[in-house]
């Protein structure tokens, strides 16, 4: 194969699950964007190559190729990582187009901040046979064929992967309606300085993670329990006032909070709850993971910033 319009197009119909799968790997979208780059490039070597060096199935050997250049470099980001300032999370990520319910749905079960940072438990190879039997429903026959290795020892990579996720992985199912109402209720009492309603919304063993990436301050280890948390977020609207400005936005397939302070981005928030409580916070402050978010936001290329969803206060967002 040598035609260059049939390479171009069997890649770009491919490219969207080679980047899932680099992202959900990586947790990172600019790498996950230079990995898939790379594969493009070995793609075209091999599809232009000599006959015996033929593809004969394109999508089997690129997911083979992404999903072995991920590997490679997670081993090189975890050793990176245990040098990380303060606590590592994902790099966010926000859709071109407004998600169905459905979509939401799905996405929250396999790409959102809680499950890709429940990943890093795994190591490379057992992340990479996980995902492609629990996400991507890959055959232990396509793990085997991709890994190189015996279908025994892929099923047993999945099921000890899925022994260490099983505790992490309960949490509970959530209407969206319900979600919003309470990312409102606290955006709200933030705003408003209201530490007691703050308390209130927080289930009284709350978890508050951020990462700041050593590029600015945040909390080296989580912040527990409902007081401190509402202590954190009163103590920032007391320190910017009016300059700060939250939004709801689709967030790696949950609804999310954006905070903006004197119109730029500070944070992307993501929620765990119940149906009355919030339990863990996940805040993404590394101004290097959100510079490509904010650019986007800025260009009103991400569906918050088209909808009400990613342009006005949350007071104003009543539609949800």
């Amino acid at each position: 194969m040598n035609d260059t319009n049939d390479i171009n197009e069997i890649f770009n119909e491919l490219r969207p699950r080679l980047h899932g799968i680099a992202y959900r790997m990586l947790g990172s979208k600019e790498e996950a964007e230079d990995l898939v780059q790379d594969a493009w490039v070995r793609w075209r070597q091999s599809a232009n190559g000599a006959a015996d060096q033929a593809v004969d199935n394109p999508q089997a050997w690129l997911v083979s190729v992404v999903t072995h250049l991920a590997i490679d470099r997670l081993r090189a980001a975890k050793v990176e990582r245990e040098h990380y300032i303060g606590m590592w999370l994902p790099e966010p990520v926000m859709p071109d187009v407004s998600p169905s319910p459905e979509k939401m749905l799905e996405q929250a079960e396999n790409i959102s901040i809680a499950f890709l940072t429940m990943l890093e438990r795994l190591s490379p190879e057992s992340r990479a046979a996980f995902l492609m039997r629990e996400v991507f429903g890959a055959s232990y026959s396509e793990i085997s064929l991709t890994l190189r290795k015996s279908e025994a020892a892929c099923r047993q990579l999945v099921h000890r992967a899925k022994m260490q996720l099983l505790e992490k992985r309960k949490r509970f199912r959530v209407k969206p309606e319900d979600h919003i109402r309470l990312l409102k209720e606290f955006a709200e009492a933030a705003r408003r300085g209201d530490i007691s309603a703050l308390r209130t919304l927080l289930a009284d063993d709350a978890e508050f993670v951020g990462d700041g990436g050593g590029k600015v301050q945040s909390f080296g280890v989580p912040l527990r329990g409902s007081d401190r948390i509402a202590r954190l977020y009163y103590a920032t609207g007391r320190r910017y006032g009016a300059r700060v400005h939250m939004r709801i936005a689709p967030v790696n397939g949950e609804w999310g909070l954006l905070r903006f302070i004197d119109g730029e981005l500070e944070s992307v928030q993501s929620f765990e709850t119940d149906d009355a409580k919030i339990l863990r916070i996940q805040a993404q402050r590394n101004p290097e993971k959100l510079a490509a978010l904010a650019a986007i936001l800025k260009r009103g290329g991400a569906v918050g910033a088209r909808t009400g969803a990613g342009t006005e206060p949350i007071t104003n967002l009543d539609r949800h």
